[in-house]
């Protein structure tokens, strides 16, 4: 077989997986939320937000119209920006209307994220081009232009429904940013499979699991994070980490939807996203020249790795890989693989014992770079400390390190860091990160108008960056996983925990789909706390609620109108269980 021929049927293989195996999506209708005109030949049309589409106009009247048309993401000093920074995207195009039927307007193709033969995810040709774009330049339109005249067809996932989830609480900030992220995850649905923005229009292993993880949170679909793990596996991307995300998915899945079925046919497969090739006889990662130099990744872009000093024993790739091999123990034993399980489990706890030894140091009370370096960057203690491979006895200094620093990492790793600080108790400083007025938190894409995440916190720090990037939609899990506190227990969510975090916030109340049906919480904290919980379907539950906000050393307890339950009290907790269905509020006195 010659080179050529090797490629052509290495791009039908690529077209033929991009059309047929993703999830399904639709274009919408959406009408303008404003438009005005500008002068004699020009109106400006907004929709309100970025999404992935394009237009179909319509002319009321018999009469030929030659119209030019500007699809904006940025807008400065009241016009669309047409020379925007980095990937933040501008077109133009031209259309002749001769009669009052409709028409389709789409942008020039990009050849990088609309071409097969460079990997990008095809959407269907019917559909003409999509880019993201929230504002249009209409010239040399007769008349006024309405409306049902131009309607943007953004693209979507098929079974994507808004009612699925919802979230508040008193922090206003904190309702945009959830706002935001939800929508930066529903307009990211576009490709029917995770992608990293309009860049590439390529899935990567960690963007996918990022989605993935808010995708859950917000809408009931399972297929398009199914959909992205086939893809990825049969079209695998180099940095070292982002093969650990492959478990990463398939444990999320498993734990989201408790399926048997599907983790049994992907699990055999998955054991090649370990490094056992890599190991050395402690049970740790050995990193080539050519991993320290490019494919131990640690953080993107590369100034967001806080100085990381890489060697040939790197603590963060050593933590990813760890972590897998957990992972991969419960799912081998869920699936009846007793001595794949024991021998994943045994090999995690000699890496991890490994790990402590190699990369802990008792005098910086914190983890390094690696093991010949004393340098400690954010990423050697945030990734340990949220993937639970830090003993007991250091995990309140790792806290403790990790709450003196600000967001010294990217967009990406801050699920991580998020994580790590709710799981050990430093819930203030992770809502202090979010809301923070830097131009390093979400509060700054909120305030900068954004309504898609960005690829990363502002331009400077990447100057070619997406404004379309749902890997940095981290709040979308984050803020109904811990303020509202729901999480699945089990596998399949057939018990549930819920512990929420009050933040100094005063209430909190939202909807959570899951595949075992809907769970709502609302929570009020005032002199009393009081949480009403519910679901669509009867689910057990632990519940952990905080104690009363005055006064904490006189809690007696929790109650359910004038009747005292059996909770116990644990730390500044009370923690009890219990069958939800009917909606049930209890007190915390």
């Amino acid at each position: 077989m010659n080179k050529q021929t090797f490629i052509q049927i290495l791009l039908v293989a690529i077209t033929s997986y991009s059309q047929l195996h993703s999830a399904p999506v639709e274009l919408v209708d959406e009408l303008a939320v404003k438009i005005e005109r500008l002068d004699e030949r020009t109106h400006l049309v907004d929709f309100g937000k970025v999404t992935f589409g394009n237009l179909r106009i319509k002319s009321d009247k018999d009469q030929q119209q030659n119209i030019t048309i500007h699809f904006g993401e940025a807008f400065q000093n009241g016009r669309i920006n047409r020379t925007p920074p980095g990937t933040v995207r501008y077109q133009k195009t031209t259309l002749q209307i001769n009669d009052h039927h409709s028409h389709m307007a789409t942008p020039t193709a990009n050849r990088r994220n609309t071409n097969v033969s460079v990997n990008a995810v095809l959407t269907p040709k019917e559909w003409g081009v999509v880019l993201p774009f929230r504002w249009v330049e209409i010239e040399g339109w007769k008349g006024e232009l309405k409306p049902e005249n131009i309607i943007r067809q953004s693209a979507y996932l098929s079974a994507w429904n808004d009612k699925s989830s919802s979230f508040e609480s008193s922090d206003d900030m904190l309702n945009q940013v959830w706002k935001l992220c939800k929508d930066s995850i529903k307009a990211t649905t576009f490709a029917g499979i995770y992608v990293d923005g309009d860049r590439e229009r390529i899935p990567y292993e960690a963007d996918a699991y990022l989605n993935q993880l808010s995708h859950y949170y917000l809408d009931q679909d399972i297929e398009m994070a199914r959909d992205s793990y086939d893809y990825l596996m049969k079209y695998p991307t180099w940095p070292t980490e982002w093969a650990s995300h492959m478990i990463f998915m398939a444990h999320a899945e498993w734990m989201h939807t408790g399926d048997k079925a599907w983790i049994a046919k992907k699990y055999p497969e998955l054991k090649s996203k370990l490094f056992l090739n890599k190991l050395n006889d402690d049970g740790l990662i050995v990193s080539t020249a050519q991993d320290i130099s490019r494919n131990d990744i640690v953080d993107w872009p590369k100034q967001e790795r806080d100085g990381y000093i890489f060697t040939s024993f790197n603590t963060v790739t050593n933590a990813f890989h760890i972590r897998s091999l957990y992972m991969l123990s419960e799912l081998a034993y869920a699936l009846g693989e007793k001595s794949d399980g024991a021998r994943w489990l045994k090999q995690a706890d000699q890496s991890k014992k490994s790990f402590n030894q190699a990369f802990y140091s008792s005098k910086l009370k914190g983890y390094t770079d690696g093991a010949s370096t004393e340098h400690q960057s954010i990423h050697a203690n945030l990734f340990p400390l949220a993937l639970g491979l830090v003993p007991d006895e250091y995990r309140q200094d790792v806290t403790e390190l990790l709450k003196q620093r600000n967001m010294d990492c990217s967009v990406y790793a801050a699920q991580y860091l998020l994580e790590a600080l709710y799981q050990n108790g430093a819930d203030q400083k992770a809502i202090d990160l979010i809301t923070a007025k830097s131009d390093r938190s979400w509060r700054h894409m909120v305030e900068s108008g954004a309504t898609i995440t960005w690829e990363a916190w502002d331009m400077k720090y990447k100057p070619n960056q997406d404004w379309n990037h749902a890997w940095g939609a981290a709040p979308a899990n984050i803020l109904p996983r811990f303020i509202l506190g729901v999480e699945a227990a089990t596998a399949g969510w057939q018990k549930v925990n819920i512990k929420p975090s009050t933040n100094g916030l005063t209430y909190a109340k939202g909807k959570v789909p899951t595949p075992n049906g809907s769970i709502n919480v609302s929570w009020e904290n005032k002199d009393t706390f009081e949480i009403t919980i519910s679901s669509t379907k009867k689910i057990p539950y632990e519940l952990s609620l905080p104690l009363a906000k005055h006064p904490v050393s006189s809690s007696s307890g929790v109650y359910r109108g004038n009747e005292k339950l059996n909770f116990e009290r644990v730390g500044q907790r009370w923690v009890g269980e219990g069958t939800l269905s009917d909606p049930i509020t209890l007190t915390v006195r």
